[in-house]
């Protein structure tokens, strides 16, 4: 079965999953039509220049608006793909249209924090921790470089509050850097770089506790550079 049909039937299968009012809401689940003429607009890839694109949530679809310069780069071509509000279910859905089929040299993979905020129902850390390394081996199965960056700390959700996310955080990253050694995948982690002593953001880093501040994006920033180096090394 071709990766196509692998996630046609995941979709279906969602489909089925799904409460009956929620999909009626919508029957574009995983928002598959976000990026679908850019992804048409978008010319290939060039030697010169590799190409990188950032499978993500809110954190990632802000970040070309909030730092233009590093996604200026000459030396990577960076290309967002993140959708806000979305869980990493969805980020495995959109995986073929809208990172296979850019043929990118990596992709990097920021996940699991909407999971955790429980956007779309109870926190299952397990079915998290799979849909993340699944977007890894599929990525890998095309020939592309991975990256999976760390969730960014977070001690409360604005909109969600009392789940006390800081530590499901650190067990999530912690299952992600070990299946990362594991599987010689490149880790950049965030999280080490950015949490206060609360296990959270603080406000100069992000103003809601949650989303990045162009100080929290310019710290983000060099060390995902790092990382596309590192995977671009990997054998």
């Amino acid at each position: 079965m071709s990766l196509l049909q692998n996630l046609n039937a995941l979709a279906v299968a969602v489909a089925l999953l799904m409460p009956l009012g929620g999909w009626a809401q919508t029957t574009d689940w995983a928002n598959l039509g976000r990026y679908a003429p850019a992804n048409q607009q978008l010319p290939p890839p060039t030697a010169k220049r590799p190409r990188v694109v950032l499978m993500g949530n809110s954190i990632t679809d802000a970040w070309p608006k909030a730092d233009t310069a590093f996604f200026a780069s000459k030396t990577y071509e960076y290309i967002g793909r993140g959708i806000s509000g979305q869980v990493s279910g969805q980020m495995l859905l959109r995986l073929w249209p809208d990172v296979l089929a850019l043929q990118p040299k990596v992709v990097a993979i920021l996940s699991g924090i909407n999971d955790i905020a429980e956007n779309a129902g109870p926190y299952n850390p397990e079915a998290t921790f799979h849909n993340i390394t699944s977007m890894a081996e599929l990525a890998q199965a095309h020939g592309v470089r991975v990256i999976i960056c760390s969730v960014l700390p977070a001690y409360n959700f604005p909109w969600r509050p009392g789940r006390e996310p800081a530590p499901k955080v650190i067990a999530l990253n912690q299952q992600l850097k070990a299946y990362a050694a594991q599987h010689h995948i490149t880790y950049v982690d965030y999280h080490t770089a950015m949490a206060d002593e609360r296990q959270g953001l603080s406000a100069a880093l992000a103003s809601d506790g949650v989303h990045p501040t162009l100080a929290g994006y310019r710290i983000m920033g060099p060390l995902l550079q790092q990382g596309v180096a590192q995977a671009l090394k990997r054998k």
